[in-house]
This record gives structure tokens, C-alpha cells and sequence, in this order.
């Protein structure tokens, strides 16, 4: 078995096992920038709106100082989760994904058993989701029904009309993200 095989199946089992959350750059950066934005512009500007309420005098019937509070404890919570996310997340640009099997950084086309239609999926990061354009997370129902499978299984799926079966017809390799290079990658342009 090839080094690089190993280090693949190496880097799917450490997936499964770990809350690390695998995304592409794009993604990255974007949470990266939105949690700059919370830290420097929003609390700043939700502690004046608070200083600001307090200075109308009786808090107990001054609604803008609770309607303040209130956001200040939203504020507060998303800072966190984006904290816990950020520190959970592992960029990557899917370099070399393994394309013997459905992995992260693959993309799907699969024929629905009964009608014999195919769809096309594209399975990337925990962020890059935007179902519109058939491109999932690996954390989706769907990306887990499909992680690890082969060309030619069949996988049962929930859909709206119940359990469907799909047969996998290929899988190939997804765009490589390239936000750390200084032009626009595919899969950003597809996610954003």
C-alpha cells in the first residue's frame, strides 16, 4: 500500500474519531472574518448601545436596555460557538483526495435504482455546504450515508418519497480550493 493511501485512511478514521472539524480555506476565512467583525465591530458597538440605555435612567422599564442585554447575551454565545469552531477547524484546499472511495474533497454521481436519473454530489467541509448546487458536508446525512463507499455500491438514502436505493456510478476529484492563493478557486466561487 502507497504512503499516501495510508496517510488517507489515515486522515478518515482520525475524521470519524475526532470532533475536528475538516474545512475548506474559504470557509476558514470567512468564519475568521466573521468572528473579527462580532469581536470588533458588534460587542463594541451592543456595549455602547448598553452605556447608552443605562444613561435613560430606571433600567427596570427602560427597554432599550434590556432589548441591549439581550443581544449582548446573543453576541456573546455566537463569540463562543466561533471560538469553539475556529479552534476546532483544520483548513484544507482538498489536495489528492482518495478517489478509489467517496471521501472529503470527492465528487459523487449517483443513479437512483428506480428511475435510473442520476445526481451529482459534491462532498466537501464541514462549512462549504450549499445543497442548491448539490455540494454537501461530509457531516450531512448524506455525506455520511456516502463516506468510504466505492464505485458500484449501492447505499440506501432517506428521501421524501422514503428509503431510495442509489448505485455510486463515479467519483472523482473536486476542485482544489485555493484561498491562500491570490485568485478565486472554484470551490470558493461555488461555496460563496
Amino acid at each position: 500500500m502507497s504512503d499516501e493511501l495510508t496517510k488517507r485512511s489515515l486522515l478518515a478514521r482520525i475524521v470519524k474519531v475526532y470532533p475536528e472539524l475538516i474545512v475548506s480555506w474559504s470557509s476558514l476565512e470567512k468564519r475568521k472574518a466573521e468572528y473579527e467583525e462580532l469581536v470588533k465591530v458588534k460587542i463594541p458597538e451592543n456595549s455602547k448601545e448598553i452605556a447608552l440605555a443605562r444613561s435613560y435612567g430606571d433600567l427596570s422599564e427602560n427597554f432599550e436596555f434590556k432589548a441591549a442585554k439581550q443581544m449582548q447575551s446573543v453576541l456573546m454565545r455566537r463569540k463562543a460557538e466561533l471560538e469553539q469552531m475556529l479552534h476546532n477547524a483544520q483548513g484544507t484546499s482538498f489536495d489528492n483526495p482518495d478517489t478509489s472511495r467517496v471521501s472529503i474533497g470527492t465528487i459523487v454521481t449517483l443513479r437512483n435504482m428506480e428511475t435510473n436519473e442520476e445526481e451529482t454530489y459534491s462532498i466537501l467541509g464541514a462549512w462549504d455546504g450549499n445543497p442548491e448546487r448539490h455540494i454537501i458536508s461530509y457531516q450531512t446525512a448524506i455525506g455520511q450515508a456516502l463516506l468510504s463507499h466505492e464505485v458500484s455500491d449501492t447505499i440506501s438514502m432517506n428521501t421524501e418519497h422514503g428509503v431510495t436505493q442509489f448505485t455510486i456510478v463515479s467519483i472523482q476529484r473536486a476542485p482544489r480550493d485555493q484561498t491562500a492563493l491570490p485568485h478565486e478557486s472554484a470551490v470558493e466561487a461555488a461555496v460563496g
